[in-house]
């Protein structure tokens, strides 16, 4: 072996060394910068703590639609609901039965009622355009809380024979409700509603705050007496 021949194996083994140590480093820092990226990206939210939503707000008119409690309350509870919706008839025997009891029996609120009946609940229109034929001869409120009781049974001849069970003159009623008269002020209901934002049955606006569902009473009572603190 020459002179030279020693010098070649000498700088391969330095090249073999200064190699390695250039991967060894270069294997560090890509792991070192792995793991900084995972650190910093924030954690998922779990299931069970999702993010709170924004209240949603909307101005929304009473019409002329029916009402109970004082005309002019300082609280105006506006719902929109669908006479065959289940959730509408949950709402009406247990949060709604509560608030009329609580609220506008003593006169702290305005509860008005306005359709919205969807389009997949065949008999909702209907049954929509009867209570309002019910309304007609002042017994709104009773018929709506017919129509809850018997909301398997929904068809145009039981709302008919409903409205004799309550005492209502049968031919005005059946004209009203065979000749359309109230087709359209239904669909206004509606139409308005879906410009508040509505979307879904049962809806209520206390005071133009959107709560959506068939809540428990106690969630429409908060909102309530916040309104009356103000």
């Amino acid at each position: 072996m020459t002179d030279n021949d020693v010098i070649f194996v000498i700088t391969k083994q330095n090249i073999w060394k200064i190699t390695t140590v250039v991967l060894l480093i270069l294997v560090v820092a890509f792991y070192l910068k792995g793991t900084g990226e995972i650190a910093t990206k924030p954690s998922a939210p779990t299931p069970s703590a999702p993010s709170p939503q924004p209240e949603e707000f909307a101005d929304v008119s009473v019409d002329d639609d029916p009402f109970i409690g004082d005309e002019n309350a300082k609280i105006i509870v506006i719902e929109f609901s669908d006479f065959q919706c289940p959730f509408c008839k949950r709402a009406a025997e247990t949060s709604v039965k509560d608030l009329r009891t609580q609220y506008v029996d003593t006169g702290k609120i305005k509860f008005v009622f306005r359709d919205y009946p969807l389009g997949f609940h065949p008999e909702a229109q209907k049954a929509a355009e009867a209570s309002e034929c019910a309304h007609e001869q002042g017994k709104f409120w009773e018929y709506h809380d017919k129509i809850f009781e018997n909301q398997q049974s929904l068809s145009v001849a039981n709302e008919k024979q409903w409205a004799k069970d309550l005492g209502l003159d049968s031919a005005k009623f059946d004209n009203c409700l065979d000749s359309g008269k109230y087709a359209e002020e239904v669909k206004k209901d509606a139409a308005d509603g879906a410009k508040a934002g509505v979307s879904g049955t049962p809806t209520f606006f206390i005071n133009g705050r959107k709560i959506v569902g068939a809540v428990p009473f106690q969630q429409l009572q908060t909102v309530i007496e916040q309104e009356l603190a103000k």
